[in-house]
């Protein structure tokens, strides 16, 4: 009967110790994929601001089909939020800072597009409920199988009940003028502007960017006004920009923007940015009204939870990248 009881107690302890073990790894999943916002009566002004301080950094893993140059694997994440504001900062590994996107550079006699692309980073929130998401996130709405052709792929909900909300900052295309692209996801189409059928729809307003090309493709169309000063070097904005009447001005070596950021508006520009490029990596503070009063944008309430997912792009135009598993974001109580 002894022999019965220990027996017996210790099949009770390895249970519980096997259960002990899996309660911990689910709770550290858990815990790696939960987003806390802190509250704070005042807002943190940029990314060295010591308010981020009081934000417990979050390491969230991407993983994914795009191949990159760097331990980029890791995001560490912050999060704040004030009476009318919610703030995000994510840290990342890269070492090349990427915003290329395809310049064109002159040889002497013909131009040409330099290899390269741009770094991004992209999150996706529940503006109402998109079947799945919470369980599969990103792979309910953005990524295809993998034998798909890239022109086929949607990025759409199933339903025009389900719509989600996508902030896009861009490193050469959004980040010269302190924003990320705000969009939002439905059902598949045709939208204005798109080369193939999809559900990603441009917030009202202004945005975006212009291909800087001739009509024969062979050569830059606009460069940098002399007349005006680039206020963001490296990069050539569109307002800034004239067209080019005299090619004969160029030398050898001399590179041109291929794309233009257009100077963003209304809805498109809810979603603030800081970001700087510094130590191997980079640093984006995302932040936007709790409420922005447009319909194309989520309202965070508090007192909720809100579904989102995660990728980051290096060096990159594909649709492929890193992406987190289904996240949950959650405001810490004031």
């Amino acid at each position: 009967m002894f022999k019965k009881r220990l027996i017996s107690i210790s099949l009770v302890v390895t249970l519980l110790i096997g259960a002990k073990i899996i309660i911990s790894d689910h709770l550290a999943k858990a815990h790696t994929l939960m987003v806390t916002a802190n509250y704070t009566k005042e807002s943190p002004e940029g990314i060295d601001d010591p308010l981020w301080r009081e934000a417990q950094a979050v390491q969230l893993l991407v993983e994914g089909r795009e191949k990159s140059t760097g331990d980029n694997g890791t995001v560490s994440t912050w999060s704040l939020y004030t009476d009318d504001s919610l703030y995000f900062l994510f840290k990342w590994k890269d070492p090349t800072r990427s915003i290329t996107k395809q310049s064109w550079k002159y040889d002497g006699k013909n131009w040409h597009h330099l290899q390269g692309n741009e770094d991004r980073i992209a999150l996706l929130f529940e503006i109402t409920r998109i079947d799945k998401f919470a369980t599969r996130g990103c792979a309910i709405t953005c990524h295809s199988p993998a034998d798909e052709p890239r022109d086929k792929w949607k990025l759409a909900t199933q339903t025009v009940a389900e719509k989600g909300d996508l902030w896009h900052w861009k490193a050469a295309r959004s980040a010269p003028y302190n924003y990320a692209d705000d969009a939002w996801l439905t059902v598949a189409g045709s939208p204005t502007g798109s080369y193939r059928e999809t559900g990603r729809r441009k917030d009202t307003g202004k945005g975006g960017d212009l291909i800087n090309q001739t009509e024969d493709g062979t050569q830059p169309l606009y460069m940098q006004d002399p007349l005006k000063k680039p206020s963001v070097p490296e990069f050539l904005l569109f307002e800034e920009a004239t067209k080019i009447t005299d090619y004969s001005i160029f030398k050898a070596g001399d590179k041109i923007p291929f794309r233009l950021p257009i100077k963003p508006s209304g809805s498109r520009f809810d979603v603030k940015s800081i970001s700087r490029y510094a130590n191997g990596g980079w640093m984006v503070m995302l932040y936007r009204k709790l409420d922005t009063g447009h319909e194309d944008d989520v309202v965070f309430n508090p007192m909720k939870n809100y579904g989102f997912a995660l990728a980051i792009f290096d060096d990159s135009g594909s649709d492929h990248s890193k992406t987190t598993e289904p996240m949950t974001l959650s405001f810490a109580r004031k």
